[in-house]
């Protein structure tokens, strides 16, 4: 307890988040092994925890590197497509761990070397010049996928962007990505297991980043860049440093994505302009900065739907009417003053407890 006390406020909520985070590991695993989890819950897990690890990614480049990405979700797909694809190619040479392994590295070093080279033209704009040009990227790759038609067979690889027949396959001869089909027959090897041990991982290479004396200066960027030039910092190193390991983050939870579902495409639902609004919604909601909070909306917002199902028609309307509510209970300077005034703060709710264990 007292090695606990003696760290800074960062490290201690670092650790307080990777408890709760293997708390509700285990109570969720307990659940599924006495069958008290419905499947569709169940099948819920693993893509919380992708969504979780692509707003953690998204949080570091808007929170710490103050920069507004709406393409996010194009690096999700880039690390979930090559990933696949990967995957697809080598299924019958390569055994599956080491398989999926190299499928991880693979996919996030992809996803980092889209971010580093979207990242040297696009960091030279900012704000909404930034947003809009991200947003593009991320639908440009969506639909450069979705033209793509690439076989396997005995000759080797083929590529097309007309259609499957003019590949000239093989009768013996495997679909890799067919065209707006995507990739089907993906090895479902993302567990919950492997999922909670990659967020974790992130957490902890992003806390470690920003804590760091590059990350240090990132900040120092994000807070006021000018001077940040004038004392000497090497604004555009940085910034690459910072977007592309953001995008590296994203990768990595499309990874996980793609090697959960049978049939993988690129629509505007799972790559496109909505799933990078809903991942910049984890973001503002969960506290911009805040990657603890980040994973705690991606939680919420993913699951609850799901709780509402039940209620038909009105689920969707209770899920909007949730979603402000907990953007005011969050943001609202009133609110806040209110919480703040009746000890309703992150901070006030933990400080008691630390006085309780001291008792």
């Amino acid at each position: 307890m007292n090695l606990y006390k003696n760290l800074n406020k960062s490290t201690q909520k670092l650790i307080t988040s990777i408890a709760v985070i293997i708390v509700l590991y285990i109570v969720m695993s307990i659940m599924d092994s006495t069958g008290n989890l419905s499947s569709l819950m169940k099948g819920l897990l693993v893509p919380v925890c992708a969504y979780s690890l692509v707003a953690v990614g998204l949080n570091l480049c808007v929170g710490y590197l103050g920069e507004l990405s709406l393409g996010h979700a194009g690096f999700m797909c880039v690390g979930a497509f090559t990933s696949a694809f990967f995957s697809r190619a080598t299924q019958e040479t390569i055994p599956d761990v080491p398989r999926f392994i190299l499928a991880l590295v693979i996919g996030t070093a992809m996803a980092a070397l889209f971010g580093f080279l979207i990242a040297i033209p696009v960091l030279r704009l900012r704000g909404d010049y930034l947003a809009i040009v991200t947003l593009a990227f991320g639908e440009i790759i969506k639909n450069v996928i979705n033209v793509m038609y690439i076989g396997k067979d005995s000759k080797g690889i083929h590529f097309s962007i007309k259609d499957q027949l003019s590949l000239g396959l093989e009768l013996d001869g495997k679909m890799l990505i067919n065209g707006p089909q995507g990739i089907t027959g993906t090895p479902r090897q993302s567990t919950f297991t492997i999922a909670v041990l990659l967020l974790i991982l992130a957490l902890v290479i992003t806390h470690n980043f920003v804590n760091s004396r590059t990350g240090r200066a990132v900040k120092a960027i994000r807070d006021n860049q000018i001077a940040a030039e004038t004392v000497g910092l090497p604004v555009t190193k940085y910034k690459l440093i910072a977007f592309t390991i953001s995008a590296a983050i994203a990768g990595l939870g499309g990874v996980l994505y793609a090697h959960n579902i049978n049939s993988l495409t690129a629509t505007t639902n799972n790559f496109g302009y909505n799933m990078s609004i809903m991942i910049l919604v984890y973001v503002v909601l969960g506290g911009i900065g805040n990657f603890s909070g980040s994973v705690i909306a991606a939680v919420v917002l993913t699951m609850l739907p799901e709780l509402l199902r039940g209620l038909s028609t009105y689920r969707m309307l209770i899920y909007s009417i949730v979603l402000i509510v907990l953007m005011l209970f969050n943001w609202a300077p009133g609110i806040l003053k209110w919480r703040d005034d009746h000890g309703l703060t992150a901070a006030a709710i933990l400080g008691k407890f630390k006085k309780k264990e001291v008792q």
